[in-house]
C-alpha cells in the first residue's frame, strides 16, 4: 500500500474516522484557507462582498474542468438537494419515472411528492437486470438513481449506465453522486448521465454549504426546451446570466463554502485522484475480504463485482455505542452499522476495526 494521506488533515492518532458517509473531513490547508478568508472578509478594507460573483465563476470552472463539463453546464448550489428540487420543476409533468427502491428518501421522496408518475427497481446482485427490465417494462421517460446506496454502499456499475444510455438515447438518465464523486475518476461528458448533483460535504472534502449540478447538452434540452422562444427579459442586474442560471442560483451564493469545495477539489487535483483513488481501492479490497471472512456483509454486497467505499457490518446496533467509545466514529443505518473508508483513513483503522471485532463483537 502507498504512503498515507493522513498526514495531510487533523485526526487524532486514538480516532479511527469511519464516517464520511455522514460527513467528510477537511484538509488542514482547506481549513488554513477558511480561517485567513474568513479573517479578509470581515474586513470592511476588502472587496471581497463586491466579487462573490467573480468568485463563483471560478468555483464554477473548477468543477468543470474537474468532471469534464462545459462551464455553461455547471450550476453551484447550497447543496444536491436544493439543485435537485429544482430540476425535479423543470421536468415535464406527464414524466415517468424510475426509481430504486430503498433509495436515499431525498431522491426519492422530492419526486413521489409531486405526484409524478413513477415505478421501481429492486437493488439486490442482479440490480442492472432489474433495471432494464423495468425499462422494457414500463417505459419510463427518467431513471433517477443515487450511485453509491447510501445505506449499504452498493454501487451502481458505470459502463452499465453508459450502455444504458446508448440503449435508450431519449431516457433522461439522473444520478445523485454525493455517496461517489471524489472516490475514483469521473468524465461526466462521457458517462452516459445527463444530470449529476452533488453535496460536497462528504467524499468531495468540501464540508456544509456547498453543492452543484451537471448537466448535458440533452438534459439542458429537457429541462428547458423554449429558452429561446420565451422572449424573457433578465433585468439589467443579472447582466452576464442565463434564464437556466437564474432557475439553479436565484439569489446569492456562499463564498466560503463555495471556496471550501473548490479548496477540496484543488487537493484531489496536486495529488492526483487517480492516486488517491488507487490508494482508497486498496485499502477497500482488503477491508471487504476481512469482513467477508468474519460474514459480516450482506451476501449481495459480497456478490457484486462493484464496491464502493461504503460498507454496512451486518451487527447488531447496540454495538454502536461500545464502537464509538472506543473512538470508532460509525453511524447505524438500514438493519446494520455503517462504515466508509477514505484517503484519509489507512491499513491502521481497518487493524483497529477488525480488533475489537473479533475482541468484543464476534467473540
Amino acid at each position: 500500500m502507498q504512503v498515507s494521506y493522513k498526514s495531510y488533515f487533523d485526526i487524532p492518532d486514538d480516532i479511527c474516522y469511519l464516517t464520511t458517509p455522514g460527513s467528510g473531513l477537511l484538509p488542514i490547508t482547506s481549513k488554513e484557507w477558511r480561517l485567513k478568508r474568513d479573517i479578509d472578509f470581515f474586513s470592511t478594507a476588502t472587496d471581497l462582498r463586491e466579487k462573490q460573483g467573480e468568485f463563483n465563476l471560478a468555483v464554477k470552472k473548477s468543477i468543470a474542468e474537474f468532471f469534464t463539463v462545459a462551464i455553461q453546464n455547471v450550476y453551484n448550489t447550497p447543496n444536491f438537494s436544493t439543485g435537485f428540487n429544482t430540476l425535479l420543476d423543470r421536468l415535464p409533468k406527464d414524466s415517468k419515472i424510475l426509481l430504486l427502491e430503498g433509495d436515499y428518501p431525498s431522491v426519492n421522496f422530492p419526486v413521489i411528492s409531486r405526484g409524478f408518475q413513477y415505478v421501481t427497481a429492486c437493488i439486490d446482485e442482479q440490480l442492472e437486470e432489474h433495471i432494464i427490465h423495468a425499462i422494457e417494462k414500463h417505459q419510463p421517460s427518467v431513471f433517477i438513481l443515487s450511485i453509491v446506496q447510501y445505506i449499504s454502499g452498493i454501487k451502481i456499475n458505470l459502463e452499465f449506465i453508459k450502455q444504458l444510455k446508448s440503449q435508450f438515447p431519449e431516457l433522461l438518465i439522473i444520478g445523485d453522486g454525493t455517496q461517489f464523486l471524489g472516490t475514483e475518476v469521473f468524465d461526466f461528458s462521457q458517462s452516459g448521465f445527463d444530470i449529476v448533483g452533488a453535496s460536497g460535504y462528504k467524499w468531495l472534502l468540501g464540508g456544509f454549504g456547498n453543492g452543484f449540478i451537471l448537466v448535458s447538452p440533452y438534459g439542458k434540452q429537457v429541462l428547458f426546451p423554449n429558452l429561446a422562444t420565451q422572449g424573457l427579459e433578465i433585468d439589467k442586474m443579472w447582466a452576464g446570466k442565463s434564464i437556466d442560471q437564474l432557475y439553479f442560483e436565484p439569489g446569492h451564493i456562499d463564498t466560503l463554502a463555495q471556496g471550501t469545495l473548490q479548496k477540496g477539489l484543488a487537493f484531489f487535483k496536486e495529488h492526483g485522484l487517480e492516486n488517491t483513488a488507487a490508494y482508497t481501492r486498496s485499502l477497500v479490497e482488503t477491508a471487504k475480504a476481512e469482513l467477508s471472512k468474519r460474514k459480516i456483509l450482506s451476501q449481495v454486497v459480497i456478490n457484486r463485482a462493484e464496491t464502493s467505499t461504503i460498507f454496512n457490518l451486518q451487527i447488531d446496533q447496540r454495538h454502536y455505542t461500545m464502537l464509538m467509545e472506543n473512538n470508532i466514529k460509525c453511524f447505524p443505518r438500514g438493519n446494520g452499522i455503517r462504515i466508509g473508508f477514505h484517503l484519509y483513513n489507512d491499513e491502521n483503522d481497518l487493524e483497529k476495526l477488525l480488533s475489537i471485532i473479533d475482541t468484543k463483537i464476534l467473540k
